[in-house]
């Protein structure tokens, strides 16, 4: 310690230190604990309490789901934590009862791969985890009511996360009431004949085994075998969402391959159009909803069926059914069922025929003596590209002739079917009619293999119809239909005659889209770029599936008794990983390896029998799905949440029609997974009557990221950031070598991160909190500055003064009437800092706040007690800490957390008087001084009368006087 410090401590024992916020901090955390400061009451049920507060309006306000990372948190985490608990708290004191907590999303990969590494279970190294993470929290003063924290990996939890998938599997989208209702009603609808089976027996003449799979078509869970996303590196299959753009895993960065293999999915194609519809009633950034809209991908067309023989057809989906004419070949995915073949395991019949058809073109058959060895070489090479790799603009394409000719429906003509990598299965039919003259990837794989194109949308650029002549291709909405059908070449139409010759698009889409429906090959139609959500993942670390399946294979529900369905112990966490390059390979799951565990015998109703447990477990997104209900009603055991309280909390109201919570803030990376699947969740529960809102999340609001700068070496190797220098104007060394500086992420491995705890040490919690809210708007990004964040240490040290002898620790407040100029500082604040906490913006309030305390310390004596009290319930929310102990000093014995908030006196708020400008000939010739009120007539008045205006204009007349009241006049003589 050095001797200035302690001649400091000595002259001013009571002074706002490091060490006196760590105490102050550490005795209102415990307060607040021991006296369930911040607990929220319910209207019934085992949290009911003060039924005053319940009376209240309620305010739900939630953070984004922390996952415990074992390294704990760094400043950058808590910054959206921060902002929501100084909302939360503001709401409590302008009356508001206030629901906030927080639990933690603890299962998935990150504590699996831990276990991996370390040979520590992961429940464990994620409990301890969870333990300091809830101290670094706690230790910031955040307002939780912790009687509702939850984690996703307690049984008590995840017994409702599979009682939900549960009513899921139980459930069927039913269009005519455009909502799920029970499969029973589905299996009634059978049972009377009032809906037929696919094969048309009747319902009693199925096998248990073909009633099951005929419910699986309708299911919202449902098994299949499907084409998935299979990562040999992670030994487990992923989402689309969590495959880059390289086509890699977004964890771990491993080749991602497509496979077939039967997984958990999730209807959420059902809910696709009001997934879209409902986007428009949240209160949510554009840009997250145009990110929504945008993988939804809703399209409007027509299927078309391509006869390829006297029993198969090819279907496509096309938004340019107008352009039919023009095509002139077809290309299918490489995994279509039609030329993907048993053998393949795709249970389709190849249409692929043994041996190329006569004439075929060289080019087309990729060097390969038959079809079928063509076919398969080219799937195998498809199949180690992703899917964004397919869709990307390659400078060659690729491809091959199946050896099959498909019917054109309108014109009769013959056309080749190929197979490319840049049509995916996932996307409409799989198959796609080309019409290269008018689509930029069809033209360039026209050239490529020397095919015909057919101008049939006459260009207006003057390049003429002949495509041969052109080098690229002309694709507009906005032009006439030529060529259809074509004046020359081509066949005759299957089924009749059509001409959309002269038509605009929209006119020639609705008459051939009728045309065709008319002779049943076609229908208008609506596609989506939504796929059904993968909901299976060969991982330990996950919740287990309530579905044992029995001797012949179909899947049977656990009852609710049976609920929660506890993750066994195994011996090896890991799922088999591969060769990361090795596309050919299988899952086997940790849990398939305990035996006891996967064969039981159990009674389902029907006598005890054997059966096979479900081995994969359920995706990290499951538990993130619906916390938001366990929040409201976290101890019921019969239910999820009673329905009086979910009701009470998020059900719909005035400007909230769909209901939800009222707040939600966290990360834009969230835009599509997390927020997409857990809209789908909240939909399927509110149409089986299980809850109110048809919405989990009302208010959306992104946060920035506080960023860090990076420091690296000259081999490219991040640096400690604590140990870099900064010499000769912004040249940076490290161990006495160049280093070069970026702002970025922080992070450990980027070994830049700073944490709370040393913030906390250094300055106090409120500090920090402050600091946070200060750097900027909360939706921008900000660089960290360790450096800066004395500047808000101060501000509460002059607070502290201003409140605080330094020397005997006595208030120093006067109970006298503060003058004017302090009223008129002190409701400006008040009112400027009650309009940026409704509206989160925290580093303005901040602003204000700091406005008056300079004010106040400006005045050199002692302030009046009904400014500082309204001082310290300003800035309450913001430092909470100082805050109550700067109350309890000034004489009162409740905590101020649910204090009332300041309100301003309007006639203070507004200023005594405005000085106006006013000019002539755009030169200054008076100031005056007027009210802030006046009018535009009075105020032209008042600047004509002046003497310094008239002199100015010497009698000549006037032509326009322009008034801006209350600041400007502006005179132009005639």
């Amino acid at each position: 310690m050095s001797e200035t410090t302690t001649a400091v401590e000595t002259a001013a024992p009571h002074r706002y230190t490091a060490a006196l916020a760590a105490d102050i901090e550490a005795r209102w955390q415990d307060f607040w604990e021991q006296n369930g400061t911040y607990e929220a009451p319910n209207p019934i049920g085992s949290l009911a309490g003060d039924s005053e507060r319940a009376a209240r309006p309620k305010k739900f306000v939630m953070d984004m789901f922390p996952y415990p990372s074992g390294a704990g948190l760094h400043v950058g985490h808590p910054l959206g934590f921060i902002a929501t608990d100084v909302y939360a708290r503001h709401l409590r004191m302008t009356g508001h009862n206030v629901l906030h907590t927080l639990g933690f999303d603890a299962f998935g990969l990150p504590a699996e791969q831990y276990a991996v590494q370390t040979g520590t279970h992961p429940r464990v190294s994620t409990e301890a985890n969870i333990v300091n993470m809830r101290r670094q929290l706690r230790r910031l003063g955040l307002g939780h009511d912790q009687r509702r924290s939850i984690e996703t990996i307690d049984p008590a939890y995840y017994k409702w996360t599979q009682w939900i998938f549960l009513q899921i599997f139980n459930s069927w989208y039913d269009p005519e009431a455009d909502a799920a209702r029970p499969i029973d009603t589905l299996v009634a609808q059978f049972e009377a004949g009032t809906r037929q089976t696919p094969d048309g027996r009747a319902w009693s003449e199925l096998s248990g085994l073909e009633r099951a799979n005929v419910l699986g078509e309708y299911r919202l869970a449902y098994a299949s075998d499907a084409p998935v996303n299979w990562c040999p590196g992670l030994g487990t299959v992923l989402a689309n969402e969590e495959v880059t753009a390289e086509g890699r895993s977004e964890r771990g960065n491993y080749p991602v391959f497509k496979a077939k293999l039967r997984q958990w999915n999730m209807r959420i194609t059902a809910y696709a159009d009001r997934l879209l519809k409902d986007l428009d009633e949240l209160d949510w950034p554009e840009a997250i909803k145009l990110q929504q809209r945008n993988w939804i991908g809703r399209s409007e067309g027509a299927r078309v069926d391509f006869p390829v023989s006297d029993s198969e057809a090819i279907t496509v989906f096309t938004t340019r059914q107008d352009t039919l004419f023009g095509a002139t070949y077809m290309v299918l995915a490489p995994e279509h069922p039609l030329i993907a073949g048993p053998e393949n395991g795709d249970g389709a019949g190849s249409i692929v025929p043994d041996a190329w058809p006569e004439g075929t073109h060289d080019v087309w058959t990729g060097g390969h003596a038959t079809p079928a060895e063509a076919v398969a070489a080219y799937r195998k090479q498809a199949a180690a590209k992703s899917d964004v790799e397919r869709q990307a603009e390659a400078k060659d394409k690729t491809g091959v002739f199946t050896g099959v000719y498909a019917t054109n429906p309108v014109s009769g003509e013959q056309v080749p079917v190929f197979i490319a990598d840049y049509v995916l299965m996932g996307y409409g039919t799989g198959a796609i009619m080309a019409v290269p003259a008018h689509d930029t990837r069809d033209f360039a794989f026209a050239r490529a293999f020397e095919l015909p194109m057919r101008c049939v949308v006459e260009p207006s650029d003057g390049r003429g119809t002949d495509p041969s002549t052109w080098d690229d291709a002309f694709a507009s909405y906005d032009a006439k239909i030529v060529n259809s059908p074509p004046a020359s070449g081509g066949g005759t139409p299957t089924d009749g005659t059509i001409s959309l010759d002269g038509l605009g698009v929209t006119e020639a889409k609705a008459k051939i889209t009728e045309w065709l429906a008319d002779r049943g090959i076609g229908e208008g139609t609506v596609n989506f770029r939504l796929r059904d959500w993968l909901f299976s993942r060969q991982r330990y670390w996950g919740e287990p599936f309530p579905i044992v399946y029995d001797e012949d294979g179909v899947a049977h529900p656990l009852p609710e008794s049976m609920l929660p369905l506890e993750l066994p112990e195994v011996e090896d966490y890991s799922p088999r990983t591969f060769d990361a390059d090795d596309a050919d390979t299988q899952p086997e799951t940790p849990l398939s390896r305990n035996e006891d565990w996967v064969n039981v015998e159990l009674d389902l109703g029907d006598g005890p029998k054997t059966y096979r447990r479900e081995t994969n477990t359920m995706p990290n997104w499951a538990g993130s799905c619906w916390y938001e209900l366990r929040y409201l009603d976290p101890h019921n055991d019969d239910a999820l949440a009673d329905p009086a309280v979910e009701q009470y909390w998020m059900g719909p109201r005035e400007g909230q029609p769909h209901g939800g919570v009222d707040l939600y803030v966290g990360g834009a990376e969230h835009a599509v997974l997390h927020l997409l699947y857990a809209r789908f969740w909240s939909k399927v529960l509110y149409d089986l009557g299980h809850v109110s809102s048809r919405e989990p999340f009302h208010k959306l609001y992104n946060q920035g990221m506080i960023q860090a700068y990076v420091y690296r070496d000259s081999r490219g190797i991040a640096v400690p950031a604590a140990e870099v220098e900064e010499h000769d104007g912004g040249v940076f060394y490290y161990e006495g070598g160049k280093v070069s500086r970026l702002l970025g992420k922080m992070g450990k491995s980027l070994k830049n991160a700073v944490t709370p705890d040393e913030i906390c040490a250094e300055y106090g919690a409120d500090t920090l909190r402050l600091y946070e809210m200060a750097m900027g708007p909360l939706d921008v990004s900000r660089p960290w500055d360790t450096r800066a964040v004395v500047g808000q240490y101060r501000l509460l040290q002059r607070l502290w003064r201003n409140v605080v002898d330094e020397a005997t620790g006595e208030v120093t407040v006067v109970d006298t009437e503060p003058d004017e100029a302090t009223l008129r500082a002190l409701h400006k604040a008040i009112d400027g800092v009650t309009q940026d906490m409704a509206n989160l913006r925290f580093n303005t309030a901040i602003a204000k706040v700091t406005e008056l305390n300079n004010h106040l310390t400006k005045t050199g004596g002692p302030i009046a007690r009904t400014v500082a009290e309204r001082l310290v319930l300003l800035i309450a929310p913001l430092a909470p800490h100082i805050a109550e102990e700067l109350w309890r000093k000034l004489g009162h014995t409740e905590s101020l957390v649910h204090a009332d908030f300041p309100v301003a006196d309007p006639a203070y708020v507004v200023d005594e008087a405005v000085t106006c400008v006013v000019q002539i000939k755009g030169k200054v010739k008076a100031r005056l001084e007027v009210a802030p009120s006046i009018s535009d007539a009075d105020l032209e008045a008042a600047a004509l009368a002046d003497p310094g205006v008239v002199a100015a204009l010497g009698g000549a007349g006037i032509r326009k006087v322009i008034v801006r009241a209350p600041k400007l006049v502006n005179i132009v003589p005639a």
